[in-house]
């Protein structure tokens, strides 16, 4: 918090992340815009609709009811009676899709009987239909059940290998704060072709994300290759040039056991960090990333952009090109934001593309966890929530 400003949370909550007198982007983060609701909003709705279609069996038995006791004999509801116990398999458990079977057919005798018109033929068919489908309601829970079993642990399973492979950070790491995103733009999916990774050593925290070329588990597993290659080298190398090379070496060794296309032309983009202990700078690499950026404590911003341009890591044979880390005074209080293109490429309904440095400006945070949360709602918000491209983010924060 910057000397002067209000120490009020509640008021520092309502501005959206920013103190009183500071400019205010356009159209600020964490605020409405457009016309898509909030996430929050989005959560509120979730449980109300999930209700209604919990109720949804219960509405058609009793509609089905009052349409029969309402209309002479000849009018049926067995459509409805039909759907009941079928969308009950889908919602409920076993024992509610059983006893939601058995009360359609309760319901449906007692008013045949009730009006006398149980021995037609006519009735009895639409009887022996609804009895058909209560049975076949079970049959379809079963199938539905095993199927929501079998999706959970998958979902398990990525989400194990995402730890795995992409552990969270540390919250506080050699006196810094830090926090780390993986928005992964399929449905459902926990990691992609995105990385990111923190690692403390004699000489500063060191860090990296970048952006694998391809899907599917060929990119996994280049990640895997990359993060693995630079713990271990942000350990034992002395430079953040040293780091790279050790990256680049790793990659060309992964290249030769590919097949296919990737084993020539797989390539990762990537910006690599230092935060030497005890001094204000931070050190900047960029092999053909975006470039990180700098937020300081009055809320403005500043990119951090590579004085020459580099190759991808693995892309050595068609050049060598000296890696140059370069020095940028990294303050108190400032805030250094690393991404992958999956940020700066989303697009909204217009085809425009979201501009990190024209929403961030002007904004303050307390915390890394703050910032990164803020962004990515503000992402998802413009690109309508579908993301074209998985999307990393490390913040990392100079109290």
């Amino acid at each position: 918090m910057r000397p002067g400003d209000v120490d009020d949370e509640s008021a520092y909550a309502r501005a959206g992340g920013r103190f009183p007198g500071d400019p205010v982007p356009d159209p600020g983060l964490g605020e409405a815009a457009g016309v898509l609701p909030s996430e929050a909003e989005q959560r509120r709705r979730l449980p109300y609709g999930r209700a209604l279609i919990r109720l949804l069996p219960v509405l058609l038995i009793i509609v089905a009811v009052l349409y029969d006791l309402l209309t002479p004999r000849y009018f049926t509801a067995g459509p409805l009676y039909t759907a009941a116990p079928l969308v009950a398999a889908a919602v409920y458990s076993r024992r509610g899709t059983v006893l939601t079977g058995g009360a359609v057919v309760a319901a449906v005798i007692g008013l045949q009987l009730g009006k006398g018109v149980i021995h037609y033929v006519d009735s009895l068919t639409e009887l022996v239909s609804i009895v058909t489908a209560a049975a076949l309601a079970v049959v379809v829970n079963t199938f539905v059940r095993r199927a929501g079993e079998r999706l959970v642990s998958v979902r398990e399973i990525a989400e194990a290998a995402q730890h795995a492979v992409l552990p969270e950070p540390a919250e506080r790491i050699g006196g810094f704060e830090i926090a780390a995103c993986y928005e992964a733009a399929q449905a459902d999916a926990f990691i992609g072709g995105d990385l990111y990774a923190v690692q403390d050593s004699p000489r500063g925290i060191r860090l990296i994300v970048g952006d694998v070329r391809g899907k599917g588990m060929g990119a996994v597993a280049a990640v895997a290759v990359v993060i693995g290659a630079f713990r271990e080298a942000a350990e034992q190398e002395a430079t953040l040039e040293a780091v790279a090379q050790r990256l680049e070496r790793a990659l060309a060794r992964e290249g030769t056991r590919r097949e296919g296309l990737d084993a020539f032309e797989g390539f990762t983009t990537a910006v690599l960090a230092e935060l030497p202990h005890g001094d204000g700078v931070v050190r900047i690499l960029n092999r053909g990333h975006p470039p990180p950026l700098l937020l300081h404590a009055d809320g403005t911003l500043r990119p951090l952009p590579a004085r020459e341009s580099a190759l991808p890591l693995g892309m050595g044979e068609l050049g060598v090109w000296p890696d140059r880390a370069e020095e940028a005074l990294f303050p108190d209080g400032a805030t250094l934001l690393l991404y992958t293109d999956g940020l700066s490429e989303a697009r909204d309904a217009r085809g425009e593309f979201y501009d990190p440095h024209e929403r961030l400006a002007g904004c303050v945070f307390r915390h890394p966890t703050e910032l990164l949360g803020t962004l990515a709602e503000d992402v998802r918000r413009h690109s309508g929530g579908g993301m074209a491209d998985d999307m990393a983010l490390l913040a990392v924060r100079r109290p």
